[in-house]
């Protein structure tokens, strides 16, 4: 993943389907993909201080790695200092 999660993203076969090269909507599944952020105490989707995309709760991401039999995320979007850090999500 680039930036996270999507509410309309069930399984890895949607991103597979992506067309390429393409633009990035302002909204949907893509842009989520691109844009949207973990949010470190909420549950569930939120709304982003972006003000575009969402943000997702350590339930959403529970939730995709059991759908799709996945053990984690790597998120590509972040400027992390030290290089590599841990999310704080507890499952």
């Amino acid at each position: 993943m680039h930036g996270g999660l999507s509410p309309d993203l069930e399984n890895l076969d949607q991103i597979r389907e992506i067309e390429r090269p393409t633009e990035i909507p302002d909204s949907g599944l893509l842009c989520d993909l691109l844009w949207s952020d973990p949010h470190p105490t909420n549950e569930g989707w939120g709304d982003s201080d972006r003000g575009v995309s969402c943000t997702f709760g350590a339930d959403r991401v529970a939730d995709f790695l059991d759908k799709n039999d996945l053990d984690l995320i790597c998120r590509g979007h972040q400027v992390i200092i030290s290089f590599l850090s841990w999310s704080s999500f507890q499952f």
